[in-house]
């Protein structure tokens, strides 16, 4: 599978390493795709500390410390935990950007409340955290694929606006 982010990947790891920053992920439905579109760049060890992939609901608690009350109340694919994945990582591994992700990637799975290509991302740049809500159409790579391309998008964004503002 070869994802299409459009040099995304790659811009960001070249502002992350201009900017001396660091970078970690947790991930659920994109099972470790954005990690590895970031380590597909030259340079890349300048910048990705380190990355999880956190499917279970167990993982995003021993490793992201998501509260279990949050996934009870929540969902792991929710809003809430998104953004305490991407709070965790941050607080667990110093990284200068977090991103947590979370959803439901398909063909199955997806209820009427939750639907296929409902993704949660939490992006946390130098502890500041949001979180987007996506909802994707496509085949289960499609929606891996376009969610790591947003979630690149914003993180490069986020990098730009935090430059502008210094």
């Amino acid at each position: 599978m070869k994802a299409e982010v459009n040099g995304l990947n790659e811009k960001v790891v070249k502002m992350l390493a201009e900017r001396k920053m660091t970078v970690s992920a947790a991930e659920s439905c994109t099972g470790g795709l954005f990690a590895a579109l970031i380590t597909n760049v030259s340079g890349a060890s300048e910048v990705l500390n380190e990355s999880f992939v956190t499917y279970a609901n167990s993982a995003k608690m021993k490793y992201l410390g998501v509260k279990g009350e949050t996934l009870e109340k929540h969902g792991a694919v929710s809003y809430e935990t998104a953004f305490e994945m991407a709070e965790g990582l941050r607080k667990n591994t110093g990284a200068d950007v977090t991103v947590g992700i979370t959803g439901v990637a398909g063909p199955t799975g997806g209820t009427k409340e939750k639907p296929v290509g409902l993704v949660y991302v939490g992006i946390c740049v130098m502890g500041e955290t949001e979180v987007k809500e996506l909802h994707l159409n496509g085949t289960r790579e499609e929606v891996r694929e376009c969610t790591c391309k947003i979630t690149f998008e914003n993180i490069a964004n986020r990098i730009e606006n935090i430059t502008k503002v210094q």
